[in-house]
């Protein structure tokens, strides 16, 4: 509900930011610059950002910088100091997107594929919605996937058979899903969660696995990276690394630490730093952008 979330955040912000400073031991007049995520995301909440932002710059006399949520993504694998080799092939996988991106060289963003209709993680909340589960719906199904077997049911993989092409798509998966589990309630069946969900993600994460992969073929990729809140699945983790390591033993595979695969202060941080040392400053009428693309600032 995206008005509830714009209010939390005008309710936790400020005390946020405080907590942050006083942890770190600074100042805000001792800090370099204030970078802020203008897009894309849910418009209310950015806009809080946005603003608390712009203030912070004008009373504090710092540049504000800019940030492209998505990118920023992008950037939690520099945090870790991986040795990112090029050309890389990169897998983003969250709520609300899902694409693959070539990466010639550092700062070269190339769209290869994207979701067609849902994100993987949205199929992972709409999915755990209709089990009950709980939001959000990726840490769950993960771990109540470990306990089922993933060959249960033999759940769709669409676009698998686009040679050549990378988009991908998880709106017929869901629907599957929910329609297995209603007819399984109409006709009195019993079903096991556990088999559900396993047999769930491992369709979904095959689909992100054989196009992951398939890419990284065709563009002779060094590196292939992972970002994204549904860059935390165990399954997506393990058998990417299997394929590559089977397929494609010369790429080395990058995937950011639990916690700077979710959305992260750090991560928007990482990405503003060289538009910083560029001296690539937002004026103070910056918006917000919902609708931003992954390849613009």
């Amino acid at each position: 509900m995206p008005e509830i979330a714009s209010r939390q955040h005008l309710v936790v912000l400020n005390p946020l930011i405080e907590g942050a400073l006083r942890q770190a031991g600074v100042k805000l007049h001792d800090l370099n610059a204030i970078a802020v995520a203008h897009g894309p995301g849910l418009v209310g909440a950015l806009l809080v950002g946005v603003a608390t932002a712009k203030a912070l710059a004008y009373a504090a006399r710092l540049p504000l910088i800019a940030v492209n949520h998505l990118q920023a993504h992008l950037y939690a694998n520099h945090l870790c100091g991986f040795d990112i080799k090029y050309p890389a092939v990169i897998l983003v996988v969250s709520g609300g997107h899902t694409e693959l991106l070539y990466s010639e060289e550092p700062g070269s963003i190339t769209l290869l594929g994207h979701t067609r209709d849902d994100a993987a993680g949205e199929a992972f909340d709409k999915v755990a919605r209709a089990l009950e589960l709980g939001y959000p719906g990726g840490p769950i199904i993960d771990s109540l996937a470990e306990k089922g077997n993933p060959a249960a049911i033999d759940f769709p993989r669409a676009l698998m058979n686009e040679e050549g092409r990378f988009d991908f798509s998880f709106s017929g998966l869901k629907t599957a899903v929910i329609n297995h589990l209603y007819h399984a309630r109409r006709q009195g069946h019993q079903y096991v969660i556990a088999d559900v969900v396993a047999s769930f993600q491992e369709a979904l994460v095959d689909a992100l696995v054989e196009k992951t992969v398939s890419a990284a073929k065709a563009h002779k990729a060094a590196t292939v990276l992972i970002a994204g809140g549904v860059a935390a699945n165990s399954r997506l983790r393990f058998k990417l690394k299997e394929r590559l390591g089977h397929d494609l033993p010369y790429a080395g595979l990058y995937v950011p630490p639990l916690e700077l695969c979710t959305d992260n202060a750090a991560m928007i941080a990482a990405a503003a730093y060289p538009l910083y040392r560029q001296g690539r400053y937002a004026s103070l009428d910056l918006n917000a952008y919902p609708g931003l693309g992954m390849g613009d600032l």
